[in-house]
C-alpha cells in the first residue's frame, strides 16, 4: 500500500477527472501558471481544473509528448506504468521551463519571477512550429532533465 502512495497517474489519484489540469503538479508547486486554470479546495486538498476543454487536449499532447521523448533521459518507466511524483514533477516542471526557454520566452534576470504560463506557451509553440512535434526536442529534452526543484528553506539554518 505505500508504494500506492508513491504513485501518480492513475485514475481516482488526486489529480484525476475529467477537467484536471494536467500541469496540477507545477502549477500547485509554484512551477507554472496558466490563465485558465481554476483552484479549489476540496477538504483538505487543493484541485486544480482547467477550464477550457481545447486548451486541456492541448496540454494533455504536450505532457504526452514530453514523457515520450524524455523516457531514457529522465529513466522513466514504460509508458502507461504510473509515475513516483519526483518524476511527475520533473517532467511537468522541467517541460514548462525547457519549452519557455526554446521559444526564447524566458524572463530577463531584472524581471520579477513570476512562473510561465502553460496555455500561452502552447499557443506560442503552435504558432512557431505549427505542431507540438515539430518543436525542437533535442533542445528541450536535455532542459528538461537538468531541472532541479528548489531548495527547502530549513528553519535555523544558515
Amino acid at each position: 500500500m505505500a508504494a500506492d502512495a508513491a504513485t501518480d497517474d492513475r485514475p481516482g489519484d488526486c489529480c484525476a477527472g475529467p477537467t484536471a489540469c494536467v500541469f496540477t503538479k507545477a502549477v500547485l508547486a509554484r512551477e507554472a501558471g496558466c490563465g485558465l486554470a481554476r483552484r479549489q479546495a476540496v477538504g483538505e486538498r487543493d484541485l486544480v481544473t482547467c477550464a477550457s476543454p481545447v486548451a486541456h487536449t492541448n496540454c494533455a499532447t504536450l505532457v504526452a509528448l514530453l514523457r515520450e521523448r524524455a523516457t531514457f533521459a529522465l529513466r522513466l518507466p514504460p509508458h502507461g506504468a504510473p509515475l513516483v511524483h519526483a518524476k511527475a514533477l520533473q517532467l511537468q516542471c522541467g517541460g514548462v521551463r525547457a519549452l519557455q526557454r526554446a521559444l526564447g520566452d524566458a524572463p530577463s534576470p531584472d524581471a520579477p519571477t513570476t512562473p510561465p504560463d502553460v496555455h500561452r506557451l502552447v499557443g506560442l509553440a503552435h504558432a512557431r512550429w505549427g505542431s507540438l512535434m515539430d518543436a525542437p526536442w533535442g533542445e528541450i529534452v536535455p532542459a528538461l532533465a537538468t531541472w532541479q526543484p528548489r531548495r527547502r528553506h530549513r528553519p535555523g539554518a544558515r
